[in-house]
């Protein structure tokens, strides 16, 4: 994930997730949306800040609920640095 201050306005999110990482654009797709959906708790603690988050492996289905985890756990740290 990457991250850098703007200006201003509010906290964007952008999302890459190739094909050759999840070949199936269903697991893409549920990617995409769990990095979204971590993102619209902590939006607002985030500021003037755009991320970009590029996934880099696809987890097995079994592991969808580690990520949201994961993805929560490092956009709320992000958020406590920036506030």
């Amino acid at each position: 994930m990457f991250a850098k201050a703007r200006e201003s306005g509010g906290a964007r999110l952008g999302v890459v997730v190739s094909r050759k990482v999840a070949p199936r654009a269903v697991d893409r797709n549920h990617l995409k949306r769990l990095a979204r959906e971590a993102f619209r708790g902590a939006r607002h603690a985030l500021g003037a800040t755009d991320l970009v988050l590029m996934a880099r492996r696809c987890p097995q289905r079994s592991g969808w609920g580690a990520v949201r985890a994961e993805l929560a756990s490092v956009i709320s740290e992000l958020a406590q640095r920036a506030g």
